[in-house]
């Protein structure tokens, strides 16, 4: 038997013996941390290539609970990797002037171990409410919402009833990466200093051979990954897949970028505050505040979005604002041939709802379940693209849903996003929850139910009618259970630390040395 016939006797071995990652950042190195463990035990080389020379993006600061999950996956002390990444817990985002000038919502975490019966009940009751011309304030019931409100933060506590915080975390998206690059390269993915000079591609199949780098060193790969940014070296330069651009419906083409000190209190929650152009970001670290103001250059200039975002900051900028151009849209195939997109690559969209590190991290994972031969058969290539594809459409609407529907017409850019045309998928949701009172959702789809319930709520979508099987319980025990999850959140509330006063005593990170350049 020769090697390459492998454990199957005379069959062909096709298993994937290495694996090239084009750039570093987190994308990067979350995908070679991630294939480090998915290979465990396989002989799969892992190599990542990247250059000091080129820089990251690295403003992708706020995630969604899925982050933790992924980190537990890599086998990560959470309080280690907090320290570490100067980094906070999320409850939720608070959204300022989305609706109108001066009005806020709250987009909280789902309650995970709540009762299922009780979330539906609640969230039916409340649309019924909100039919009939009242107000409900769903900040009462949502253990997150509270929380955030009282700048209360404690992690789930196994043997404890009831519900619990689901949480994300806000952190340095550079100390992430290099976190994790730690985290890999001591369980042996090895990287590559150098820049690609060129990509060599297979005669007959159109596969990717190798890439070269400017130093002449040949690296060849079975399976390769894309995480080299907006550039798109190997989908986009060398296998031309095109791209898709959304910018129609989601018209900011920018962004500045700026970190702050820090301010009290230190608050567990990423705020986006609706702008004359755009709207701006502020994601609370243990040593720095992050700010961005993200905006359309059809509607305002680059100077005067520069100027209205230093003049928001909470604290003293540390830094020159930086700014990021963009395209929000995403490539035509996740996976093309024997290259997948990870990141930027893959596609961009603007970070309202802090998706860029989900995506990434759901893209890794779909890619963990869809592993490949060196074949990379068509059947599970098309597959993963249909999820890929699935999960940034439904992303996409979610986003465009904050500017479309909106009671602003203060400024151009608002003006346009309520009258534009937006995705039938999207248009057909908003009609039914605005005449029915219903959101309904497809298996995998990244945001809940209720999740598109309070955003449409919260920019003032009042249904016309409710789900009238809400009414087969009573009123006096719908109105009974109610009150008792109100109060009960009030006293878990009280119970809970300060958000500050938990992270002082569990995972205080290092104080970070001033290093402004202003």
């Amino acid at each position: 038997m020769t090697a390459n016939q492998g454990i199957a006797g005379s069959a062909r071995d096709t298993r994937i013996r290495t694996i090239v990652i084009v750039g570093g950042g987190t994308a990067g190195w979350m995908s070679a941390a991630a294939l480090r463990v998915a290979t465990r035990g396989q002989h799969c080389r892992i190599i990542l290539v990247e250059s000091d020379e080129i820089g990251t993006i690295g403003v992708g600061e706020s995630t969604l609970p899925p982050i933790t999950k992924f980190n537990r996956f890599l086998g990560i002390d959470e309080d280690d990797f907090i320290r570490k990444t100067q980094a906070t817990f999320k409850v939720g985002i608070r959204f300022d002037n989305w609706q109108r000038v001066g009005h806020s919502y709250f987009h909280p975490f789902a309650d995970d171990n709540s009762n299922p019966g009780v979330l539906p009940t609640l969230y039916r009751y409340l649309v019924k409410l909100a039919a009939g011309g009242h107000e409900p304030d769903l900040g009462e019931y949502e253990l997150c919402t509270a929380a955030a409100r009282n700048n209360r933060f404690e992690r789930p506590v196994n043997d404890r009833p009831g519900p619990f915080l689901t949480y994300a975390f806000q952190f340095d998206a550079s100390l992430y990466a290099k976190y994790l690059r730690e985290h890999a390269e001591k369980r042996g993915v090895e990287r590559v200093e150098g820049k690609i000079s060129d990509v060599q591609l297979h005669a007959e199949n159109g596969f990717i051979d190798a890439v070269i780098l400017e130093s002449g060193r040949r690296i060849e790969g079975d399976l390769f990954i894309d995480c080299s940014g907006f550039r798109a070296l190997l989908a986009g330069q060398a296998l031309k897949d095109p791209y898709e651009d959304w910018s129609h419906w989601l018209p900011c083409d920018r962004a500045w970028a700026v970190p702050c000190e820090s301010v009290t209190p230190l608050v567990p929650y990423t705020r986006a505050t609706a702008r004359e152009a755009g709207w701006q970001w502020r994601i609370p670290l243990q040593h720095r505040i992050g700010n961005g103001y993200v905006f359309s250059s059809k509607f305002t200039s680059e100077e005067r979005a520069r100027e209205l975002l230093l003049s928001n900051l909470d604290g003293r900028p540390l830094d020159a604002p930086r700014l990021v151009k963009f395209v929000t849209g995403r490539r035509k195939h996740a996976w093309i041939k024997n290259c997948v997109t990870a990141g930027l690559s893959s596609g961009f969209l603007e970070p309202l709802e802090s998706t860029s590190i989900q995506l990434i991290l759901a893209s890794i994972m779909r890619l963990i379940d869809c592993f490949p031969d060196r074949d990379c058969g068509r059947l599970v290539v098309d597959e993963y693209n249909r999820l890929v594809a699935g999960e940034f459409d439904r992303t996409r609407d979610f986003i465009i849903l904050h500017y479309c529907v909106t009671s602003r017409d203060d400024t151009e850019i608002w003006r346009y996003c309520k009258t534009m045309s937006i995705p039938d998928t999207l248009a057909s949701r908003i009609e039914m929850f605005r005449r029915h009172g219903r959101v309904s959702i497809g298996s995998g789809e990244g945001f809940a139910a209720r999740q598109w319930m309070i955003v449409m709520y919260g920019q003032g979508i009042v249904p016309e009618s409710y789900p009238h099987l809400t009414d087969l319980p009573g009123e006096q025990a719908i109105h009974a259970e109610l009150e008792r999850r109100r109060l009960a959140i009030r006293q878990m509330v009280a119970r809970m630390a300060r958000h500050e006063d938990f992270i002082a005593r569990n995972c205080s990170a290092v104080p970070v040395p001033d290093t402004s350049m202003l």
